[in-house]
């Protein structure tokens, strides 16, 4: 193994020997190998800087590089945006460890060598986010380097697989252009991932989420805390912004509507489809700390006399999350709220079942104009899960859930 701090600054000698320079930079291209260095920066002086090529290169040790061919043969060094700088883009910049759900700052970079066809290969295998690789940093060039390894081996190390690693490029292009996926922050929890989100400076997160796909996008938003999420989508544009809207609960996206001004929220508005512009808007018209502005609007609907069967078949065709399925909702004839009944009880009955004869009970409800201490008592009262809300006539508007309750509850404590 050699580390990235023990070559910056190496003794770059041509096949014969003769000096050539030193190393001022190591490029992996992403577009060819995401963990190879396949180009050499060499400077000496005010001379044309040069590229030595990763199949150009004869040995590699600690602070010395000796190529296969002569200066002439080298390339002239011309600046390329879908390259990965070693120094310039990696070492002192901030990360995300996808394993670690967290963010970490690059202190050093350790590579394995590989012979290949007479050439050696410099391949990234960890990144050194510890106290082995701030003290390399801070001693080389001061002491031997096989004196800094011996006292880096007493140190604690953080070394993290590059496997793991998910670069943090504020500039939508060239994420495009160093390929870099967002496919293993979609696959983490959306909590985890706006944890992340928040440690990140604002062109950051912009960056971030503007990668991620709207489904994901939106399910991290939710978690953020209420002035990072309209920062967030501020600075979104506005086809983007919609997008994720779209993706949100009808609760969820009127809340954060209500945060934004006047007339970005009549933007983002309008690039709604029709139904879910209606639906947020009514859900606007309520209080934010009242039940009215606190239940979701997405909720399965059914007759009380509907059979079990039924009931299961429909809600099967239903484009609904399952984290929303909760329980159904019954109403009578006269379309006024005439109980719940849990998902787990429905899928437990006997087939042929009438949903009359699967509610819970006492049937509890609110009033969508009743305050959030209302609501909190209630579910504190009957250790609900769920809570219908009602209009003045008693049919039925929406839901809130116990998340609902715990996600209002942590915001005023």
């Amino acid at each position: 193994m050699v580390h990235a701090t023990e070559l910056l600054g190496a003794e770059v000698q041509d096949a014969s020997g003769h000096y050539v320079g030193r190393v001022r930079e190591m490029f992996i291209v992403p577009a060819d190998q995401p963990n190879r260095v396949s180009r050499i920066l060499l400077g000496r002086g005010r001379y044309q800087p040069l590229l030595a090529r990763y199949d150009q290169v004869a040995e590699i040790s600690p602070g010395l590089i000796r190529l296969t061919i002569g200066e002439r043969d080298l390339e002239a060094y011309q600046p390329n945006e879908s390259w990965l700088a070693v120094r310039k883009d990696l070492l002192d910049k901030q990360i995300i460890d996808i394993n670690g759900r967290k963010v970490v700052r690059i202190n050093d970079l350790n590579f394995d060598t590989q012979r290949t066809n007479g050439n050696v290969e410099l391949r990234v295998t960890q990144v050194d986010a510890g106290m082995q690789g701030a003290v390399r940093r801070l001693l080389q060039g001061v002491i031997p380097p096989t004196a800094i390894r011996r006292l880096q081996g007493r140190l604690p190390g953080t070394q993290l697989p590059w496997e793991f690693i998910n670069l943090i490029e504020a500039d939508p292009l060239r994420r495009v252009k160093l390929r870099i996926s967002s496919d293993k922050l979609e696959a983490m929890h959306p909590a985890d991932l706006a944890d992340i989100v928040e440690e990140l400076s604002p062109s950051e997160r912009h960056s971030i989420i503007e990668s991620l796909d709207e489904e994901t996008a939106a399910e991290t938003l939710a978690e953020l805390d209420d002035r990072l999420k309209t920062q967030v989508v501020e600075k979104l544009d506005t086809e983007k912004a919609g997008d994720i809207l779209e993706e949100m609960d009808p609760d969820e996206a009127a809340d954060l509507l209500a945060d934004l001004s006047p007339e970005t929220s009549r933007e983002l508005l309008d690039e709604l489809p029709r139904d879910d512009a209606q639906e947020v808007t009514a859900l606007l018209q309520f209080e934010e700390n009242s039940a009215g502005g606190m239940m979701n609007t997405e909720f399965v609907l059914v007759g009380m006399e509907a059979e079990r069967d039924e009931v299961i078949a429909w809600i099967r065709g239903l484009e609904i999350h399952s984290e929303q399925l909760d329980c159904v909702v019954l109403i009578n004839q006269q379309a006024l709220l005439a109980g719940t009944v849990s998902v787990g009880r429905l899928l437990l009955s006997a087939a042929g079942q009438k949903m009359s004869q699967l509610v819970a009970d006492p049937v509890v409800s609110v009033n969508a104009d009743a305050d959030q201490k209302e609501v909190f008592e209630l579910f504190d009262k009957y250790n609900l899960r769920t809570l219908a809300v009602v209009d003045e006539k008693g049919c039925p508007l929406g839901v809130i859930t116990v998340d609902d309750v715990v996600h209002r509850l942590l915001e005023n404590f």
